[in-house]
């Protein structure tokens, strides 16, 4: 028999915004709310919203890591019949180590960004944090960074990748001149071959428009997430503005399909 956490409750017909795109927040975290305020939430803004928790060793440091097979079906199966997505935020290219097909088929999707970076010690850095000890060169960092683009997209088994394009603050107001043509070609080349899905994030605003239109062109699939912790998650406006610009249909966007997540059949 399937484990509990494979029968999810999800309703029968997504709701969808005038232009009809399926109205999910794939990338929402649970941090400092409980589970009835999100799926309240959920309700009151007509958005359904996946909800991730960080997946991966142990040597990643956040508030909860999931890391083994029990710890991950706690959080599958307290996410069942709640009527959320149930998906995992994946932590470097080895997140999938402690898992089994098993556990990892109680999900719906795993989502993984490249803001965690290999630092000049070459151990696990957050780009994010004033801390993070960066090139000092923006070329040169850039040159590193759609090389791991490159790499996460290749070798970590997922659905979606988040936060696409964001940069570091000290190069941010760069971000124009350093997505050339050539890195987004490299970046986007990778999202088709092995099929991910590119999220267009609400929160980040991010990507760009003119990256947008490159991945659309080359057939990438889009999805809408927040990075939200509570109460700022279903706030899509951005990406639903884009998929506006970019006159997306539903057949543009990616979703759960319900058996499994794709990248996790790679682990």
């Amino acid at each position: 028999m399937p484990h509990p956490a494979c029968s999810p409750a999800l309703p029968a017909d997504l709701p969808l915004s005038p232009e009809g795109w399926p109205l999910v927040d794939l990338h929402v975290h649970p941090d400092n709310s409980t589970l009835a305020a999100i799926t309240a939430l959920s309700q009151e803004r007509g958005v359904v919203f996946g909800m991730v928790e960080h997946a991966g060793t142990k040597e990643n440091v956040y508030p909860r890591v999931l890391s083994t097979d029990a710890e991950l079906l706690d959080w599958t199966t307290a996410l069942a019949g709640q009527g959320v997505f149930k998906g995992v935020q994946a932590e470097w290219t080895d997140w999938a180590v402690g898992f089994s097909t098993q556990a990892l088929g109680t999900l719906d999707y795993v989502l993984t960004d490249t803001m965690t970076f290999p630092g000049p010690d070459g151990r696990r850095m957050k780009l994010w944090e004033k801390e993070a000890v960066l090139d000092a060169n923006p070329e040169r960092f850039m040159d590193h960074y759609v090389d791991w683009h490159l790499q996460i997209l290749e070798q970590s088994p997922l659905d979606v990748l988040a936060n696409v394009s964001w940069i570091p603050t000290p190069f941010a107001e760069r971000y124009e001149a350093l997505w050339t043509e050539a890195r987004m070609a490299k970046v986007i080349e990778a999202f088709v071959r092995h099929g991910i899905a590119m999220e267009i994030s609400a929160g980040f605003q991010l990507p760009r428009l003119r990256f947008l239109r490159e991945a659309k062109a080359a057939g990438v699939r889009f999805c809408f997430g927040s990075n939200g912790r509570y109460p700022a998650m279903g706030k899509l406006d951005y990406a639903l503005q884009c998929a506006r610009d970019l006159e997306l249909t539903a057949a543009h966007l990616w979703l759960p399909e319900g058996n499994g997540p794709r990248g996790a059949r790679r682990a």
